[in-house]
This record gives C-alpha cells, sequence and structure tokens, in this order.
C-alpha cells in the first residue's frame, strides 16, 4: 500500500503543477500552445523535489512538502528565466504562495482527515467496548 500512496501523490502533485500552469495561462489570456513550455520548468522543479525528500512519506507536509514545494518554484522560476522567458516579482510571489498552498495544502489536509478517522474509530471502538 505504501508504494501505492506514493504513485498517487506524485500524481496528485503533477496535477497540481498542471492546475497551476493552466490557471496562470488562463488568467494572462493565453492559449494551451504554450503549456508544455511553461510547465516543463516546474514540472522538472518538482521532481527534483520528489528525489530531496529522501524517504520521508510522501504525503508528509514537511518533511516532503517543504522540499517538493520548494524546489517547484526555486528551479521552475530559474529553468523558466533560462530558457527565456519572464518571472516578474509578482509572478514569483504568485507562484510561491500558491504552490506553498497547492503542494503543501494537499498533504495537511491528508494528514488532517486521516488523524480524524483514527480518533472517530478509536471513539467508537471504546464506545463499543464499554
Amino acid at each position: 500500500m505504501p508504494a501505492a500512496r506514493t504513485v498517487v501523490a506524485w500524481v496528485v502533485d503533477v496535477i497540481v503543477v498542471a492546475v497551476f500552469v493552466l490557471v496562470g495561462r488562463r488568467s494572462h489570456g493565453e492559449d494551451l500552445t504554450g503549456f508544455v513550455t511553461t510547465f516543463l520548468p516546474f514540472f522538472a522543479g518538482m521532481q527534483t523535489g520528489w528525489l530531496l525528500r529522501g524517504g520521508a512519506a510522501a504525503s508528509a507536509p514537511l518533511r516532503s512538502g517543504l522540499p517538493i514545494w520548494g524546489a517547484t518554484v526555486v528551479l521552475g522560476l530559474v529553468l523558466r528565466v533560462l530558457t527565456g522567458d519572464t518571472a516578474a516579482p509578482s509572478f514569483v510571489v504568485v507562484t510561491t504562495v500558491l504552490l506553498g498552498i497547492l503542494l503543501i495544502g494537499w498533504r495537511a489536509t491528508v494528514v488532517a482527515v486521516r488523524r480524524l478517522r483514527s480518533r472517530a474509530s478509536r471513539s467508537a471502538s471504546t464506545a463499543a467496548s464499554d
């Protein structure tokens, strides 16, 4: 099961980065023809973040989420500029904040739901044994 959860977490991260790119392009009135060139630098950063997280659980907000977020933002922006695109200060801020909310946020939500389910299960077990 842990391997399956890791694959699911990776897929969620890919979707998060893709949605970030799609929404960004739409908000600037850009069509989808440049999607791949906008997506690839951030995808490369995300992949690097996955390597940097080491053996941490894929859904761990801090141990996995932080390195994935950091690498996605930093390498994504650096690669974007190196490939001839721009990175205005406002874009850097929006990128950093939104990807942080998305990449760490879904992980924090998973942890919170698991904790709630665990508490509910323990409460039901305790009530049944009384």
